[in-house]
């Protein structure tokens, strides 16, 4: 990890006057991060996943989840869940399976003194059997009963499927070319949906051993490396990794008619979605995109009794929300991220 240098909150790119940003650290377990509630937290909870991860530095780490926390907030809002967003992250050094564990309860532990303010769950780092062990300490865990990915999945393909007929007018897959950056969970379950029907799927990811798995699985998926990935032409590019996917050094290299992917905070920045705009790419925005896995956990939170077909009935409504941004983003003239923003801020500045 870098050396630290000293900074205020208030000078940070990604703070946006948070509800609450609080730092965690323990010595004896190896625990260290931040928890960060952009809006709610005070008469409901705010949701938001943990991650556990090898950051940089500890402004890195900060950042991540001043930036994702507000995200999440974005992405309730669009998904009619009045809820504010939050996001924990974990500064995780290279730990065995029981040193992971003796963390998880230290940090579990922790979430204590939020006093049920926050409900979290698991992203990159954390796995179900992770999250038994952070339920054994606090009430506040979702994502148990339901499978989140599975729901994201559903999400991403509903969405491919409005932006199809957005471009084509037809939501049919079939003779249709795909591009997956990442073929972890959510990934790899795109893949399988949209396998039996495509003309062709480009895949990459950073981890060789997998994507030699998934070509086994499917043979007839193209290989290609993660820095070539986003200049295949193709009909959709679905960035399913890190953040930051479509940015200044490659938006005018894009080889694709759409991008519609489930990783978070795909584009650098606001700028970014212009550019698409200005050269004819267009963007479903990712928070509308992905949010099936958290209309998934909130109905876990809110319901006693699992339904498959309840939270099925929610995930599709992602398909009308997307045609609403892009119907008002095409008369206004304005980047589909933009149009997206100005809809959800009018609904989360009403929550506290």
């Amino acid at each position: 990890m870098k050396q630290e240098k000293h900074f205020s909150l208030e000078s940070l790119e990604s703070y946006d006057d948070h509800k609450l940003v609080a730092s965690f650290y323990s010595p004896k377990t190896n625990l260290k991060g931040f928890v960060a509630i952009h809006r709610g937290g005070l008469t409901r909870p705010a949701f938001g996943a943990t991650r556990i991860w090898h950051y940089d530095s500890e402004e890195e780490a900060l950042q991540d989840s001043l930036k994702l926390s507000k995200t999440m907030t974005y992405k309730l809002a669009m998904a009619q869940l009045k809820y504010g967003g939050a996001k924990a992250v974990i500064i995780s050094p290279n730990l065995k399976a029981k040193e992971k564990q003796i963390l998880l309860r230290s940090y579990g532990n922790w979430l204590n003194y939020l006093a049920g303010h926050l409900i979290t769950g698991a992203d990159v780092g954390i796995d179900p059997k992770d999250l038994e062990i952070l339920a054994s300490e606090y009430k506040g865990i979702v994502g148990r009963t339901t499978d989140a990915v599975k729901f994201t999945s559903l999400g991403v393909f509903y969405s491919i499927e409005l932006t199809l007929k957005e471009l084509y007018g037809s939501e049919d897959i079939a003779g249709k070319r795909f591009s997956i950056q990442g073929v972890g969970k959510v990934g790899l379950e795109l893949l399988k949906m949209l396998d039996s029907q495509a003309e062709k799927i480009y895949i990459s990811d950073i981890d060789r051993g997998r994507l030699n798995m998934v070509r086994k699985q499917f043979p007839n998926v193209e290989i290609t490396s993660p820095k070539e990935i986003h200049k295949q032409k193709v009909d959709i590019f679905s960035p399913c990794a890190l953040s930051n996917a479509i940015n200044r050094n490659n938006v005018s290299s894009l080889g694709c008619k759409a991008i519609v992917g489930s990783a978070n905070s795909q584009l650098e920045g606001h700028e970014t979605g212009e550019v698409l705009n200005r050269i004819g790419i267009l963007y479903a925005p990712d928070y509308i995109v992905n949010a099936g896995g958290v209309i998934a956990v909130v109905d876990e939170y809110e319901n006693p009794r699992y339904s498959e077909k309840r939270i099925l009935d929610k995930v599709k409504n992602i398909k009308e929300t997307l045609r609403v941004v892009f119907a008002a983003s095409k008369s206004q003239n304005k980047a589909t991220n933009i149009t997206a923003d100005e809809q959800a801020e009018k609904v989360f500045n009403k929550i506290v």
